[in-house]
């Protein structure tokens, strides 16, 4: 019975607790995970086009469940100020100001991904939504986090990103998660792909601007590019050079078309071959003496005079002799939408990850794609190894605990067996004066340790599946989720595990009470008939 029992409430935490967290650590992230090769681990991974080929073969492939786009970013969340009041030595009191600052990393997501695990952890508020047309400041934070920062439901918090210059952005509170995994509620954050697109300068982003300053009274036409690899080129109309700027005096009206892109060494590289290139234009409208030379007019600052229309940094006036010019630029739409960081790849059997996985490394491994990208398949094993090589020395304990209480029960039941023989003595002897050969006793009492080993079975697994029960429903062991990842102790008992230990029991412990069955062929009936 005490083997039972403890075999089964051992099967059963450990499988549920293996599960637990191999579906909460899968659930952060996917089951498989293609980026780009390399040394970055999946939050510092390059950017890769987003438009690959192998996309829509493995969205038709029967054992993926979904294959989603995503992207990460660092970011650095600020808490409203909060007055903090502590004793000096001297006893008096005094009043600081305080505002505490958390690194997290927010993970972008496209309006397709499926949100079902943080829709089972939803504590506050809602899911964040998503579209293709708009850009969304909502985002998804963890109970840790918010209780950290002092975050609420609907709240609007500052958050900083390092960029060539660092950037403040305001987003949206619109739901409150809590998985019991703090290691990772601490620092995944769900936020709009398109945002992390933008904020890691993936892609070009190109624009055109007039300097504030001038050559002889000339404009000073300036590529203002950002994003890529930082080398640029422009093509102004006559192919890609390597000027960013030009000296103009518009007699006419005049547009100026500018495609902007990165390149390596080779300026006449393919644009194929590098960044995706964006286009901007500048519409330069001439007002007045046309023809009059130029000599636009700089402010007291030494800079040139601009009047902004309508408080529009895109459309404004400047002034020379006799004429001014309206310039309204239109800034490329940017490039970065083109590149995520990876695509998560969720199946639909947890037991088909190896074989997947392998079969897509096969298909992907550092074979170049028509983009000249280098990209590999990671499985969650491989990304969280720690993690699931602890999981995985939990089997080794299992088998332990499971040979050890085994043994404890064939010991008991051999113990039983022997006293069974020696209380019954005499009844042997008779039986072998009557004619009864020794295996047909040693089945009699076989069949008598069968019933007492079904005996302890049965009140083994009412006890066992009891507690499992009373543990599912009520939850009253519980563990530290800092060291186990989990606030309780999980159940997860399959009817093949139950069936099998079982089975496994009565069989390993009949097979073992053979041996001391011996006994009863030593024993003679003239003697054993006398036995007091």
């Amino acid at each position: 019975m005490l083997a039972v029992i403890v075999n089964l409430i051992t099967i059963a935490v450990v499988t549920g607790f293996q599960q637990e967290v191999r579906q909460k650590v899968s659930g952060f992230g996917s089951h498989l995970f293609i980026m780009s090769a390399g040394d970055a681990g999946v939050y510092e991974a390059e950017p890769i086009r987003e438009a690959q080929p192998f996309y829509e073969q493995l969205k038709k492939d029967k054992q993926i469940k979904t294959i989603n786009p995503v992207g990460y970013k660092p970011v650095l969340f600020q808490s409203e100020e909060n007055e903090v009041t502590y004793k000096l030595p001297d006893g008096t009191d005094t009043t600081e100001i305080q505002q505490n600052v958390l690194g997290a990393i927010i993970k972008g997501v496209g309006s397709e991904y499926n949100l079902n695990f943080y829709k089972q952890n939803l504590r506050k508020g809602k899911l964040p939504q998503y579209t293709n047309d708009s850009l969304s400041n909502e985002i998804l934070i963890s109970k840790k986090l918010a209780d950290d920062l002092g975050y609420k439901v609907n709240d609007e918090v500052d958050a900083f990103f390092v960029r060539k210059q660092p950037v403040k952005r305001k987003f949206k509170v619109v739901g409150i998660y809590e998985t019991g995994l703090e290691e990772f509620d601490k620092k995944t954050v769900i936020g709009d792909l398109k945002y992390v697109q933008e904020l890691n300068d993936w892609g070009i982003k190109a624009n055109i601007v007039i300097e504030d300053t001038t050559v002889r009274g000339n404009l000073i036409v300036k590529a203002d590019i950002t994003g890529g690899n930082g080398n640029y080129r422009c093509d102004w109309g006559n192919g890609f050079e390597s000027f960013t700027r030009f000296v103009i005096c518009p007699f006419e009206d005049t547009t100026i078309r500018l495609i902007a892109s990165d390149y390596w060494s080779d300026i006449r590289v393919p644009t194929s071959q590098t960044t995706l290139p964006d286009t901007a234009y500048l519409k330069m409208t001439v007002k007045g003496a046309e023809f009059a030379p130029c000599n636009f007019q700089l402010n007291e600052l030494n800079e040139l005079d601009k009047k902004y229309v309508d408080n529009d940094p895109q459309k404004y006036y400047i002034f020379s002799q006799g004429k001014s010019v309206l310039c309204e630029a239109q800034a490329g739409s940017g490039t970065s939408n083109a590149y995520v960081g990876g695509f998560e790849v969720e199946l639909k059997n947890w037991d088909d990850l190896d074989a997947v996985a392998e079969r897509i490394r096969k298909q992907i491994d550092f074979k170049p794609t028509p983009f000249d990208e280098v990209l590999i398949v990671q499985s969650i094993k491989q990304i969280e190894n720690e993690i699931f090589v602890w999981l995985g020395f939990l089997d080794i304990n299992v088998l332990i605990i499971l040979v050890l209480m085994i043994l404890i029960g064939i010991i008991n039941m051999g113990s039983a067996l022997l006293v069974l023989i020696l209380v019954r003595t005499n009844f042997i002897g008779i039986l072998k004066s009557m004619g009864a050969n020794n295996w047909s006793i040693r089945k009699i009492f076989l069949t008598q340790a069968a019933f007492l080993i079904g005996k302890g079975m049965l009140w083994g697994n009412a006890i066992g599946l009891a507690i499992c029960f009373l543990q599912t429903k009520f939850g009253f062991l519980s563990l530290n989720p800092d060291v186990y990842y989990l606030s309780k102790v999980p159940i997860d008992l399959h009817f093949s595990h139950w069936l099998l230990l079982n089975a496994g029991t009565l069989i390993v412990c009949l097979i073992s009470l053979i041996l001391p069955s011996i006994v009863i062929t030593r024993i003679k009936p003239a003697k054993a008939i006398r036995f007091e």
